[in-house]
């Protein structure tokens, strides 16, 4: 606890509203006089919230989104991949519950505080049964020296006490914060988080012996559906453009966003790792989209490539008429893509057309870079210079409404109400700018099945989210992992300039941005060819459904049983 006023520094970077530069001399602030000042303990509070909350996630190599292979020894007990295990950050939590109680601060005030701070013990929780099962419940500070010497509760326990948190933290906070407190989690972000927490209880992953109708799905259905009322009452709902949810700010849409701000708070999205390397520097290859991926995009009529009555489907030219979205977050060979501010910019994958740093396929001084053909532009400020590519400050949207939409239809098909996937994919692909048709069914097959209501609602999320950090762990919550991705091979796209065209006229018109998409021929191929001494496939066995507890964490404490799956006996379903 010494030079706990350390802290108020990060308020700065992220909320206005904690102007703390009007208190004096901080230095005489020490723990003891924290938790009398509503400014200062709302520093330590905001500490929290950057320590806790994510930014943008570039984990899509893990799935069926962007190169990547999850190898045969990619999740290990004795390596620090898919582990989490945050007692530390729970321990600073821990600390303000307790001590804010016998501070000087008014009661509405700290329960404001209180509210906030359980929210992120339950996020905390929530994200570390998602990935282990059971853990240790500790609700009180223990000394940094002191060996947690504790057991593992119960998956069933640890969820108890996750809702526990959130119910009281619902109590204590206001409706919807706005203003200076933007961002702040209110009553909106619980109510949201909470329906999640409930999906994911009633998923497969927690009960494999009976996953779909199991009592726990109708918890999760009323707790969506009372978030999904509460945020419409609250002004909040999807906005009309696609492409606005990540190239604008403080929106509808948010309900819970990660805020950046030049300069003090910046590349969150990390875009220098995003961008083709040719306009960007440090490293590249990040959120690279593979072909299933695109192949994954419906046609502009909603129906999928080579279904579709209106629309013909051809290899040679994948990207017409298809699903808006496609265009708006993936780059193609050919496409124009205005980086660094260059007006008419297109972007080339061809070896010996594009600059050697982005072509598909290139060695570059002995090293494998597997160019997939594809670049991602979800989250891109295209407007940057290279040289500035890391002052990127697009907020991070850790839920928005379309989230709290597909929960809530999820939910509500596992209780037989299929006419709310209807409802929710209507509106999902009427907003990204898909045809209705004569059924005004934008392209769904008519009276589905739950089951085939269940993959529709999954195969549009995958789309609606790419790029956002869902698609691994939707699959993973559904058990669908060993069916979907292991054993895959991932794919790219070569693209080669037609025959009609001479080499010499070629060069001369990529240099001028004249070669469009239609002026090269396509090839699908395997990425595995790019680096033959690489994973060729995926690996994700059914062990992956909870991860094991590092071998270092049960070093230390003897007491943590190690699951079922890793060598341990403890079970992580309910």
């Amino acid at each position: 606890m010494k030079k706990i006023y350390s802290v108020i520094a990060f308020c700065l970077l992220t909320f206005s509203a904690c102007n703390v530069l009007d208190v004096e001399d901080l230095g005489n602030y020490g723990p003891e006089n924290v938790w009398n000042d509503e400014k200062l303990a709302s520093a330590y509070l905001t500490d929290l919230y950057a320590k806790v909350l994510p930014s943008w996630p570039r984990d899509g190599g893990n799935s069926d989104e962007c190169i990547g292979i999850l190898g045969k020894d990619a999740v290990q007990t004795n390596n620090g991949s898919f582990k989490y295990w945050p007692y530390s950050n729970i321990r600073s939590i821990n600390v303000l519950l307790q001590k804010i109680e016998n501070g000087t601060i008014p009661q509405n005030q700290k329960n404001v505080i209180k509210g906030q701070a359980l929210f992120l013990r339950a996020y905390l929780y929530f994200k570390t049964v998602m990935y282990h099962g059971g853990v240790p419940i500790i609700k009180e500070p223990q000394s940094i020296t002191d060996d947690l010497l504790v057991k593992r509760n119960s998956t069933a326990e640890c969820f108890d006490f996750i809702l526990e948190d959130l119910n009281q933290a619902q109590t204590f906070l206001p409706e919807r914060f706005s203003g200076n407190n933007y961002g702040r989690i209110d009553q909106c972000v619980v109510a949201s988080f909470k329906g999640k927490v409930l999906l994911y209880k009633a998923s497969p992953q927690f009960n494999s012996a009976n996953p779909y109708d199991n009592s726990f799905w109708e918890a999760a259905f009323l707790a969506n559906k009372e978030a999904l009322e509460l945020l419409d009452k609250s002004g909040l709902g999807l906005l009309d453009s696609y492409t606005a949810v990540f190239e604008t700010k403080k929106h509808k849409e948010a309900i819970l966003p990660v805020i950046f701000s030049n300069p003090s708070k910046t590349n969150g999205r990390g875009e220098d790792a995003v961008r083709p390397l040719s306009e960007s520097k440090n490293a590249t290859g990040g959120d690279q989209p593979i072909w299933s991926f695109v192949e994954s995009f419906p046609m502009k009529d909603g129906r999928k490539p080579g279904e579709s009555d209106k629309y013909t489907y051809n290899v040679q030219s994948f990207w017409k008429n298809r699903d808006p979205r496609l265009e708006a977050t993936v780059v193609w060979n050919g496409a124009v893509y205005e980086l660094s501010g260059k007006t008419g910019r297109r972007q080339y994958t061809t070896p010996n057309i594009a600059n050697s740093l982005d072509a598909f396929g290139p060695n570059i001084q002995g090293e494998w870079h597997q160019r997939t053909g594809l670049y991602c532009k979800k989250g891109i400020m295209e407007q940057l210079p290279s040289t500035q590519v890391t002052l990127n400050d697009v907020d991070w949207l850790e839920i928005r409404y379309a989230e709290v939409l597909f929960n809530y239809a999820e939910a509500a098909n596992e209780r037989g109400k299929t006419e709310v996937g209807y409802d929710v994919l209507k509106k999902i692909r009427k907003r990204a700018g898909i045809e209705a048709g004569a059924d005004d069914l934008y392209g769904l097959k008519s009276n589905m099945t739950r089951e085939e209501m269940r993959m529709a609602l999954l195969d549009e999320k995958r789309i609606e989210f790419c790029f956002e950090g869902h698609r691994f762990w939707d699959l993973r919550r559904h058990r669908m992992l060993h069916t979907y991705l292991n054993g895959m091979h991932k794919f790219g796209v070569l693209a080669t300039v037609n025959g009609n065209i001479s080499p010499a006229e070629a060069m001369a018109k990529a240099a001028k941005y004249e070669l469009i998409p239609e002026d090269f021929v396509y090839e699908i191929k395997d990425l595995i060819f790019q680096n033959p001494k690489g994973e060729s496939a995926m690996w994700t066995p059914e062990s992956y459904y909870f991860f094991p507890i590092s071998k270092g964490e049960i070093e230390k404490n003897p007491n943590l049983e190690q699951n079922k799956d890793w060598g341990g006996n403890f079970n992580p379903q309910l």
